[in-house]
């Protein structure tokens, strides 16, 4: 945790470099720039499968369940809680992470032509410990601890992931299976998220509640529900951080987001999951 620490205050010392071009990353300061009011106007109608044409911007699908693809200017696909199948489409991701509280967060089978295969859960009874710098994006994780499945709810520490994505100046978290609500240490380990990517089923990760409070702490520009089942345990949720965040139903599956324009007020958007076809 303290390497972590120091990594961090590396990155945000580092936060006035000059980024050479669109392959270089642009030094995330993990806290957010707000300059725009909420709206629709953070949709942008580009197909998954088009280029992100902003070198400071990247793009986010909804795809299924806790899958989202992240894609940036330079071409790279990362893929979140990915399963194996995404779609159609026959995209091969240059990043894949995955926890293993479900099945339908992880594969064991990920194709051979991936580069880059994050476990969430522990390597060789050690926590799961990733910095991996791709240029363009940097992935990093946060451990929490997961609920055993057949002890009884008992908790095992360390075995689920929380991953960071910092790409064109923004830092990007996706929640994960997440038991608990993070301690302290975790959340400071997390760092200021400008997007985070919440599971929202009301009790297979945690309660509705519980999410609403980790959602507040963070206080997060964009919040992207995930992990819903039904429209019931969404509007739940949504009516929850009415209060305190702006509601946006996109109608859309995908959406184009840069630091310079992220909501000045905190907003769910609200992404349609959808497979990746190669005629989208």
């Amino acid at each position: 945790m303290l390497r972590r620490a120091a990594c961090f205050c590396f990155l945000f010392a580092c936060m006035f470099a000059t980024v050479a071009n669109a392959q270089e990353r642009r030094p995330s300061h993990c806290f957010a720039i707000a300059q725009t009011d909420p709206g629709i106007a953070f949709i942008q109608n580009a197909s998954w499968s088009e280029p992100v044409k902003d070198e400071f911007s990247v793009r986010l699908s909804y795809i299924d369940h806790s899958m989202y693809l992240i894609q940036t200017a330079g071409g790279l696909n990362a893929v979140t809680d990915y399963t194996g199948f995404t779609g159609a489409a026959p995209l091969i991701p240059d990043v894949v992470t995955m926890n293993n509280a479900h099945d339908s967060h992880w594969t064991m089978f990920p194709e051979p032509e991936i580069k880059h295969v994050l476990e969430g859960w522990k390597q060789d009874g050690e926590p799961a410990d990733y910095y991996l710098d791709l240029g363009e994006m940097l992935v990093r994780n946060v451990t929490t601890d997961i609920r055993a499945r057949f002890e009884g709810g008992t908790r095992i520490k360390d075995n689920n992931s929380i991953f960071v994505f910092e790409v064109a100046g923004l830092c990007i978290g996706h929640l994960g299976h997440l038991h608990h609500e993070p301690t302290d240490m975790q959340y400071a380990a997390l760092g200021r998220l400008d997007v985070v990517m919440a599971a929202v089923d009301g009790g297979l990760t945690v309660d509705t509640p519980t999410m609403i409070r980790i959602i507040k702490r963070l206080r997060s520009s964009v919040v992207l529900p995930m992990h819903w089942f039904s429209r019931y345990s969404l509007d739940a949720f949504l009516d929850g951080v009415s209060d305190d965040f702006a509601i946006v139903r996109t109608g859309k599956s995908s959406l184009e987001l840069s630091l310079r324009d992220l909501p000045s007020r905190p907003t769910v958007m609200v992404l349609e999951p959808r497979f990746l076809n190669p005629s989208d």
